[in-house]
Parts: structure tokens; sequence; C-alpha cells
């Protein structure tokens, strides 16, 4: 799913007509002092990042000065939270909070519901989970019928909340699912939607997620790679996306593991599975003889020669790596010759460049028999460390993890020698 700062969450709400606090996004601790100065109160910074848990991590803080701002801005910045580094802040005005509620809109793929899940709390403020249940109103949204604005009224009556509160809160768990329809999501909560002590309902905080694959309906939005990402993608990721952007037929999954200054410390393998699970095992073969995955990359459910050509160039282009590894770890039922062609195309025109490199390919499944005459044909002639396997040795990863570990450890010893 494509998550969203709390930012950007909050101005889609604004768009859908839920009343949100005054705030400026800030790069540096300068731009959190003028935003502070711009706000002319007290103000609470928070770090934007794709993680919960930014209170307990000292990434949220309070601030009654610009100065004071700005030095906190200074704290938070460049932090780590749940290994995600904060790039932003978001200066907002400090609320006076009288009360905490939870709104949240998300999909259950459950069978019995196969829809949208409204959910309404009267606490706030802390994980839904952790909420009783006799505190959680749940309506599974008819997606024919729809929501109908007296259906959140009733909710919310229902937990206890009255006077002239409980129209607005309806009104914003309405428009909340409003925005949920309109932008695809597969997500979007506000937690906590807050009541001020001069009566203002408002969405103190906002986490959204939306479904990747309506994201072509939503260029506004400007995600540049159309499933889940904890980081900013590299320029390797958007490589490796435009080969799944551009081609449906199979999968190729590729993504960076590693920063180029951790391959170049050594150890590290260019990493090409086959089948989610199957490459999996191959990680875990790698890690068990200490070495380390410079990327992962899944070609599956069929993919074309071109597809597995492009991802394997692109794997062999990783500077730093010390070895080529297919992990075809499962008797896969693809016709298993795209594969060959692909990469035997693709090292033909990489291991020149690499004298001596070791290559170590686990193919099998269908089409078994010509793919193996098609990789030992094709590579035969080529300067380079390269064992082949099939069937044989498919569930067995620590043998092919030791073979992997070997002509690593005497590739590196010939480059030092030399």
């Amino acid at each position: 799913m494509a998550k969203f700062f709390e930012y950007q969450g909050k101005e889609i709400c604004s768009k859908s007509g839920i009343p949100i606090p005054e705030g400026v996004v800030a790069n540096s601790p300068e731009e959190a002092r003028k935003a502070a100065e711009k706000l002319g109160r007290p103000v609470v910074v928070k770090a934007q990042v794709w993680a919960g848990g930014r209170g307990k991590s000292g990434a949220v803080k309070f601030a009654d000065t610009p100065d004071e701002a700005e030095k906190v801005a200074a704290e938070i910045l460049g932090m780590e939270v749940k290994g995600l580094e904060v790039k932003q802040v978001l200066v907002e005005e400090k609320l006076d909070i009288v009360q905490e509620f939870y709104a949240g809109v998300i999909i259950n793929s459950a069978q019995e519901v196969r829809g949208p899940v409204l959910m309404f709390s009267p606490e706030g403020g802390v994980d839904i989970e952790s909420v009783p249940e006799d505190k959680i109103a749940v309506m599974n949204v008819d997606v024919i019928k729809g929501l109908m604005p007296y259906d959140t009224l009733n909710m919310v009556s229902s937990m206890g909340v009255k006077g002239k509160v409980l129209r607005q809160v309806a009104d914003i768990v309405f428009k909340l699912f409003k925005a949920f329809q309109k932008m695809d999501c597969r997500s979007l909560e506000i937690n906590p939607l807050v009541l001020t002590s001069d009566n203002k309902v408002l969405a103190a905080d906002c986490r959204m997620a939306v479904d990747d694959q309506a994201l072509f309906r939503h260029p506004e939005l400007g995600i540049k790679i159309g499933r889940e990402f904890l980081k900013e993608p590299t320029e390797f990721d958007l490589i490796a996306w435009s080969f799944e952007e551009s081609d449906f037929r199979g999968t190729s999954y590729v993504a960076q593991m590693a920063t180029p200054e951790e391959v170049a410390q050594g150890g590290y393998v260019g990493y090409h599975g086959i089948g989610g699970g199957a490459a999996m095992l191959g990680m875990d073969a790698l890690n068990k003889v200490d070495l380390k995955v410079a990327d992962y990359a899944d070609t599956s459910g069929n993919p074309t020669a071109s597809k597995v050509y492009r991802v394997t160039k692109l794997i062999m282009s990783i500077p730093g790596i010390e070895a080529y590894f297919l992990a075809g770890f499962m008797m896969a039922n693809q016709e298993q010759w795209h594969h060959a062609h692909g990469i035997v195309k693709a090292l033909r025109e990489e291991l020149p460049k690499k004298p001596g490199f070791p290559v170590i390919l686990l193919l099998c499944g269908n089409k078994e028999e010509k793919s193996q005459e098609i990789l030992k044909e094709g590579l035969a002639d080529l300067d380079a460390r390269i064992e082949i396997y099939d069937r044989e040795h498919v569930y067995d990863a620590k043998f092919i993890g030791g073979r992997v570990k070997a002509l690593v450890d005497e590739y590196k010893k010939e480059r030092s020698a030399s």
C-alpha cells in the first residue's frame, strides 16, 4: 500500500471538509522557527515518518516560542523512528484538548466481509487494538447501499457522545468515509480526533494508505512506485519499477536492500529469486554463510525472457557485488526457458566486464531439461566462475549457500592477489 505522511493525509481531510489544526511543514530548524513565528502561538513539532509510536520515540515535542521550536526541530530532524530517518517535521498549533476520539476505515478482505469497515471509539489517542471491544462501534459498510449521514450519527451516539459535539463528530466520520472512497484507500484513520476547549472538533493526526492498484487514478498524489515502500525509492528502485509498470506479464519485484556504501564494504551478493517463499530460503542460506544480499528480486508468474533479462542486467549493475545468485528453490510450473534465455543474454553482456566473477544458477521446474541446456551452452565460453544446478539440489539450500560462499572467497582471493 502506498503510504503518506501525516500532513499529506491531513491535506486530504481538509479538502474533504474535515477541520484540521493550522500547521506548516518544515525541512530544517530554521524553517521550523519561521513556521512557529507565522503561527504566533505555542506549537507542537512532529516528525513526519511512515511509522507509529512517534511520541514514545521522542519525535513529538512542544514549544512555546519560535526559539524553542527551532531547538526541538533540530533534535527531531535526522533522528530515526523505527529505522526511518526524519527528514521533515510538521509545526502545528498546540491544541487545548478536552477529549480524544478515534475514527477510521479499513478494508477487511475476509470472505464474510470483503469490503470497507468503519470504526469509531470515544477513546482515541492510543492504538485501536488496545481499546476494549465495548468501546468501539464497528460497521461493515454495504458497498451497494453505501453510507448515509444517519448511519454515522447513530454510530457516534451509540458510543455515548451527546450534545452539540455529536453532530460535529458524526459529520466528520461521514466525511472520512467519503474521503476513503474517493481516494481508493486501504486505510484512513484519524487518531486522535479531538474536541478542544472552545468546542471545535479537529483531526489532530491522520494515517492514510492508498491501494497500489488504484494509484493510476490518482496522479495528483505523485507516488513514484505503485507498491508499499517504507523509504524514499532510490534510482535503482525506480528503474526496477519501470519493468513492472510497462509489462504486466509475470512478476519482477526488485528492490534495493543495501546502500552503495554498505556494498562497498564487501560480502554482498546480487540476488535473484524465483517465487517469494523460495527466495526467502535462498536469502537465509546466504545469511548462514555470512553473505548478504544487495537487492531483493523475485521473477515469477511466468515472466517473459525480456523481463528476466532486464532484471538480471539491473542486478549485475550494482557496484561492488561479489557474485550473482539465481535462487530457484522451487519446482516452478512456469516455463523456465524464458528465465534461461533472459539470463544468458544478460550475463553474456555483463560477465566480460568482470573476469572470474562468480555466478551460481539454480533453475528447475517446467521445461527444465531445455532450460539447463540453454544455460550451459550459452555460458560455456565465458571467463567466469559459473556453476549451474537443477532439481537435484532444489531443497539443498545449505549446499548451494556453501557453493556461493566458496566461489566468492576464491574470487576475492584472486582479486587481492592481483
